[in-house]
């Protein structure tokens, strides 16, 4: 990530623990590029999570499956602040940022609607909120390619849609152990779809008034 003008606004980067981390992140031999494709190991962990709850239930899958979403996040948080506050900026840098998150969006979503027992069609939902995840970034970025403000508005932006799932896979443990079923994760990825297309038309809205005006 190079241009702050470009980057997702987040009140976390203020968080002292988190500044003083980013510091050692930069002080040491690792560049912002190598912590955006570590992204994507996180992902691939937590759709194995997902994939393994598919097979097995067991609770304690989606709770790995819910930490690797968040440790996902923080390569994305540590990526730009390392490349920006850090001075380690690329001329690649916008590449490494943005394409792991295409392939780390659908891998986390498709998995998590494999997970999805009591339903017949929860891996279908899981390919449409990958879809939408992807189709979001891509308004976004044609919109910004165009010459339309780069819009990272929601209600399903990327930290949205993680923060939704990573609360299902608690809830879902939970409601594993107790009834033996899954609806809150079945319920999480309606809600992403829901909201992702309501994202996706709110970004084109937005661009298509600017660039008339």
């Amino acid at each position: 990530m190079n241009d702050t003008g470009t980057r997702r606004p987040l009140k976390v980067r203020e968080v002292k623990f988190v500044v003083a981390f980013a510091r050692y992140l930069s002080g040491k031999q690792i560049t912002p590029n190598q912590i955006s494709v570590i992204s994507i190991l996180f992902a691939a962990l937590a759709a194995a999570g997902f994939i393994c709850f598919a097979l097995y239930a067991h609770w304690w899958l989606l709770i790995l499956a819910g930490l690797m979403i968040q440790c996902r996040l923080l390569c994305n948080l540590f990526d730009g602040m390392v490349a920006v506050e850090g001075g380690k900026k690329t001329n690649s840098g916008e590449l490494f940022n943005d394409i792991p998150d295409r392939i780390a969006d659908p891998l986390i979503l498709v998995s998590a609607g494999y997970a999805v027992h009591m339903v017949a069609y929860g891996a279908e939902l899981g390919w449409c909120a990958g879809l939408l995840a992807v189709m979001t970034a891509y308004i976004r970025t044609l919109s910004a390619s165009i010459g339309a403000p780069v819009d990272f508005k929601g209600p399903m932006a990327k930290q949205h849609r993680m923060a939704v799932l990573t609360i299902a896979c608690v809830l879902t443990a939970i409601e594993t152990l107790v009834w033996h079923s899954d609806y809150c994760l079945l319920i999480a990825l309606i809600v992403i779809i829901l909201g992702a297309v309501v994202t996706c038309i709110r970004r084109a809205v937005s661009a298509c008034r600017f660039l008339e005006a």
